[in-house]
């Protein structure tokens, strides 16, 4: 992995993974992109960067190609509390975009990374220590289309070689950047609103566990699976990590150890629940710890505080 293409960089990943792979890679081998250019936002201002729309495979390839890229991280998607008000738009968006890159890093024979989540497991799945392998029927359009995504990128492997590479995300929390319409965003809010009101309304129940991740843990997974051996990788393009599993009331509690004068109550949001309902409780991730040596640093304590020093320095 030398010079990068990214998809979709001005969403939570892709913000924090860009600033990453231009530290180790260098700014002028990393080529950001995305479907907006917004004023003053230093992804667009502090490197390479490009106006692409995913649906558009002509200039996707040609980016790709003057760029002289040799590695395609295609983050651009929509995510599962839009897709479920949007399902048309999430499929078509979702999986033409993931065949565009595909054909994309065939033609070009890139190295190709694209996230699944845990949404592509769905009330069926055994809900504690989710396995690696299992059944896998999701209830959302957006799980859907995580789910044929594992798929096709499996396909291109097997059928044309393409060295195709991903994760079964959780919930990821992130002090940098506001994330995008997923159901786990309350675990981002909850900070936020720990720090400006010092109480929050939250959307999910008491008692949903659901894994999470904290944005560190997550960069740096991406980064060790695009350098891991390939042929050590057997769950190629849907590893199972997380970093913990908790519910509303343990965050908060967590937040309390740092800030006493924090309460927090429930509106909660029916369509929220109902998918929050049918994600796992917590995954078995041994697959990628054995295949390719995932180890989270951050648990919730550690997170919190990291979170909450961070938050006031950027809103105080």
């Amino acid at each position: 992995m030398e010079r990068v293409i990214v998809t979709g960089c001005l969403g939570q990943i892709g913000t924090e993974l860009v600033e990453r792979l231009r530290k180790e890679l260098g700014t002028a081998n990393v080529l950001a992109t995305d479907i907006r250019m917004p004023e003053d936002n230093p992804t667009v201002e502090n490197g390479e960067f490009k106006v692409l729309d995913v649906l558009d495979k002509d200039r996707m390839f040609k980016l790709a190609y003057d760029f002289k890229v040799d590695t395609m991280i295609h983050l651009a998607s929509l995510l599962s509390s839009v897709a479920e008000d949007r399902p048309q738009d999430a499929w078509y968006i979702n999986m033409t975009g993931l065949t565009n890159a595909l054909e994309v890093a065939r033609e070009l024979d890139l190295l190709f990374f694209t996230p699944s989540s845990i949404g592509a497991f769905g009330p069926g799945t055994p809900k504690i220590d989710t396995p690696q392998d299992t059944i896998q029927r999701p209830k959302t359009m957006y799980g859907i289309t995580k789910v044929a995504g594992e798929l096709l990128c499996d396909y291109y492997f097997n059928k044309f070689g393409v060295d195709t590479r991903g994760v079964r995300f959780p919930g990821l929390i992130s002090y940098d950047t506001l994330p995008g319409g997923g159901t786990t965003d309350y675990a981002v809010e909850i900070y936020y609103e720990a720090i400006k009101n010092n109480h929050y309304v939250c959307p999910i129940k008491e008692g949903t566990y659901m894994d999470m991740m904290y944005m560190p843990d997550a960069i740096d997974a991406i980064m060790m699976l695009l350098q891991a051996d390939g042929s050590k990788l057997v769950h190629r393009n849907a590893f199972n990590i997380s970093a913990m599993s908790f519910s509303p009331e343990l965050i908060a509690k967590s937040i309390k150890k740092y800030r006493p004068e924090f309460t927090m109550s429930y509106e909660v949001n029916p369509k929220l629940q109902a998918i929050a309902d049918s994600w796992p409780n917590s995954l078995d991730c041994h697959c990628a710890k054995e295949e390719w040596g995932f180890s989270p640093k951050y648990d919730l304590d550690k997170m919190t505080q990291d979170m909450l020093k961070k938050l006031e320095e950027k809103l105080c």
